[in-house]
């Protein structure tokens, strides 16, 4: 049986942590795979020219090196990419196929709760190698903290939420321009990959909204010297920009987590997130500003209240609040 905490917390079942902790298991496996393919991307060809083959690197982007003629060592690099790329590709063909075995056992005994929305945009960012640069903030933390801890929050005055807030590293955006240009693209149209419904809000540009009223808000610390103010993402007119939020960069600089969430169709993403005395401490100053709403103030405290319970019962290896 389930224990109660507070009548807002409960543990997962042993099947449910069972089957979380088995996805899980698969899932980082993908995660390395994946990491190890991009060692290999793109491919190599023999090209002769002027009577001498050389051996030829390609990239994914049709850039082309040379590494030299053919000779014993040049067929061994050869062979040895081969082979590598073979292992590589097999090992995340069968990875993939097992975590669609694990989603699916994900949503049969209800492991996940979290939107399918907001999974799709953290697999995109993770994706397109964005990870780094995005921290989710807000009340959707509350799903890393639940993974961490192998419980549920059961206040749905708590969990309730129709927006995620990403916080935008600015301290490394020469990065994430060089990523984005690489890419192609602006923020918001890798969001449209996701919901082709997202647009931003032109009274509130750091925001994109869907044709369901689900929002994305990019945020970032308040203004330095030297930072770029205000800021878009990207150069592009359209783009998204990131607005100024009190003490993020407190956020920033404190330790992160970093958690598989589940959704409640089973699918899987990692969340970057605050540590969990972190989110309390911010929760809790948010909670006596003079303009924050009544009904928000009261629930920043509930959900500081509940994070420090599961602090203090689940995850006692977590920074002192």
């Amino acid at each position: 049986m389930k224990n109660t905490l507070k009548n807002n917390i409960v543990e997962m079942s042993g099947d449910e942590l069972r089957q979380y902790i088995d996805a899980k298991s698969v899932f980082t496996a993908l995660e390395s795979a994946r990491k190890s393919a991009k060692e290999v991307r793109g491919g190599m060809i023999w090209r002769e020219q002027n009577g001498t083959d050389y051996l030829i690197r390609t990239s994914t982007r049709s850039a082309q090196t040379s590494l030299g003629p053919r000779s014993e060592k040049t067929e061994g690099i050869y062979a040895d990419f081969i082979a590598r790329k073979e292992r590589s590709q097999e090992r995340v063909r069968d990875l993939r196929a097992e975590i669609t075995r694990h989603q699916r056992m994900n949503k049969a005994l209800r492991v996940g709760r979290a939107p399918d929305l907001l999974i799709e945009i953290l697999n995109k960012i993770e994706e397109v190698g964005l990870s780094e640069y995005f921290t989710v903030i807000g009340t959707y933390s509350l799903y890393a903290y639940e993974a961490a801890a192998g419980v549920r929050i059961t206040s749905t005055d708590a969990m309730m939420t129709m927006d995620v807030d990403l916080l935008w590293d600015i301290r490394k955006r020469l990065g994430f321009t060089a990523q984005m240009d690489e890419l192609d693209s602006t923020f918001l149209e890798l969001l449209k990959k996701v919901d082709r419904t997202f647009e931003r809000r032109e009274d509130q540009h750091y925001t994109a909204v869907n044709s369901k009223g689900f929002e994305v808000d990019i945020v970032r610390r308040s203004a330095k010297s030297g930072d770029p103010h205000p800021v878009r993402l990207t150069d592009n007119e359209n783009e998204l920009f990131a607005v100024e939020a009190e003490r993020s960069g407190v956020m920033l600089d404190r330790p992160k987590t970093s958690e598989m969430i589940v959704s409640v169709t089973g699918r899987m993403a990692r969340m970057n997130t605050v540590a969990p005395d972190a989110f309390v401490k911010i929760k809790r100053w948010i909670a006596t500003l003079d303009n924050r709403d009544a009904l928000k103030r009261r629930r920043d405290l509930l959900q500081a209240d509940l994070v420090e319970e599961i602090i203090q019962e689940y995850l006692p290896h977590s920074v002192a609040i």
